[in-house]
C-alpha cells in the first residue's frame, strides 16, 4: 500500500518475471491487440484462460458459485456471483461487502470463464461477494452500452439484489482490470454527475484510464509482452461509436485526463500496476491524481509483471501472490480489515 507520494511514472526490472516470460513462451499465440485481431484474441484466450481448462490442481476453491442475471436497459445481463467461504457469517448477519467486477480485454475479448479462478482466489482472500459481470462487448455493442450495463447492475446490487444475498447497500464496491478499470473509473464519475448512490471503492487493476500515447510506458513496453500498446488504439476504435461518438477526451472516456481538482468526489481506489505494461503510467498517474485530490489510495506496483496477471496464477506463484494482494486490499477498502 502506498503511504508517500505516487510519483508521476513507473520502474521497470531488468527483465519480466521468469515464469511469466516461460508462459508466454509457452503460449505464443497469446497476444492482446496483436496483428490477428480480436476475433481470433477471443478465441485464443478461451481456449487457454477458460476455467475449464484449469488444471484441477490448480482451481481455487470458493463457498458457493451462483449464475444469475439481471434485465439490463440493452437485455439481460448475466452475472456470476462468488460467495466466499471466508465471507459467510457476514452473509448471515447481511454485512456483506461485494465487488462488481467488469473484466479487461480492450472492450471486445474476454468473458467471466477466463477470470473466475482468479476472482475466486480474490473473494477468499477478501470475504467479499464477487459479482462478475458478461456483459455486452464492443464492437458489436459499443459505448455507453458497457457503462449503461454497469450502472445498472449497481442500482440492482444496492438495491434488490443485496438483502436476498447478505450484501450491506453501501458496502458495493466496482472494479476491474485493463479496460475494465477504465469502465469502473467511468461510471464512478458518471454516477457521480447523475447524483446517483456512489460506489463504496473502486478497485483498478492495471487500468487503462486514458490512452497512452505520451508516457515512457508507450515506448518500453510497446511490444513484447502480450498487450501491444499500439492495439489499444485499435481497441478504442472498436469502443467509440461514430459519427457523433463523444471525442476519445470524453470524461467517461478517458477519466485519467481529468484534473485532480476534479476528482475530490471520488471514492477510495486500490490501484495496481506493472513494470511491463503499455498501461503503466496512465494508471499510475491516476492514481496520483486522486491522491492529490484526498482520496485514500492504496497503490501496488509490481515492477516484474505484466498486464494479464489475474489470469495467469495457475502458471505463475507471483501471479498468484498478486491475485492474493489485489484480495487482502479489497477487504481493507470494504471492511477495514481482512479474514
Amino acid at each position: 500500500m502506498s503511504t508517500r507520494p505516487i510519483p508521476t511514472v513507473g520502474t521497470r526490472a531488468h527483465r519480466v518475471n521468469g515464469a511469466v516470460a516461460d508462459f508466454f513462451a509457452n503460449h505464443p499465440g497469446l497476444e492482446l491487440g496483436g496483428v490477428g485481431g480480436f476475433t481470433v484474441e477471443r478465441r485464443t484466450h478461451m481456449e487457454i484462460f477458460a476455467f475449464h481448462k484449469t488444471p484441477v490442481s490448480k482451481v481455487c476453491p470458493i463457498g458457493e458459485v451462483e449464475f444469475t442475471a439481471i434485465r439490463g436497459p440493452h437485455g439481460t445481463v448475466p452475472i456470476r456471483v462468488l460467495y466466499p467461504s471466508s465471507g459467510e457469517e457476514r452473509r448471515k448477519r447481511g454485512q456483506a461487502a461485494a465487488l462488481i467486477y467488469f473484466h479487461g480485454g480492450g472492450f471486445s475479448i474476454g468473458s467471466v470463464d477466463e477470470f473466475e479462478n482468479g476472482l475466486r482466489l480474490v473473494a477468499e482472500e477478501s470475504g467479499c461477494q464477487i459479482y462478475a459481470v458478461e456483459y455486452r462487448l464492443a464492437p458489436e455493442f459499443r459505448y455507453p452500452t458497457q457503462l449503461d450495463e454497469y450502472s445498472a447492475v449497481i442500482d440492482w446490487l444496492q438495491g434488490e439484489g443485496c438483502a436476498a444475498r447478505g450484501v450491506h447497500p453501501d458496502r458495493v464496491a466496482g472494479g476491474g482490470d485493463g479496460a475494465g478499470g477504465n469502465m469502473t473509473a467511468a461510471v464512478c464519475l458518471r454516477r457521480f454527475d447523475q447524483g446517483t448512490k456512489p460506489l463504496a471503492a473502486q478497485v483498478l487493476v492495471y487500468p487503462l484510464a486514458r490512452m497512452p500515447f505520451d508516457t515512457p510506458a508507450a515506448m518500453d513496453s510497446n511490444s513484447g509482452y502480450y498487450l501491444q500498446c499500439n492495439g489499444i488504439f485499435g481497441f478504442a476504435d472498436n469502443y467509440l461509436p461514430r459519427p457523433y461518438g463523444p471525442s476519445p477526451l470524453d470524461r467517461y472516456v478517458s477519466p485519467g485526463m481529468q484534473q485532480a481538482s476534479e476528482l475530490s468526489s471520488q471514492p477510495p481506489a486500490a490501484i495496481f500496476t506493472n513494470g511491463f505494461d503499455p498501461q503503466r503510467d496512465v494508471g499510475i498517474e491516476y492514481a496520483r491524481k486522486l491522491q492529490q485530490a484526498g482520496i485514500t489510495v492504496h497503490w501496488r506496483h509490481y515492477d516484474d509483471l505484466t498486464d494479464g496477471w489475474l489470469q495467469m496464477g495457475p502458471w505463475s506463484n507471483a501471479a498468484r501472490n498478486a491475485t492474493r494482494e489485489l484480495g487482502h486490499e479489497v477487504g481493507l477498502l470494504l471492511y477495514g480489515e481482512t479474514q
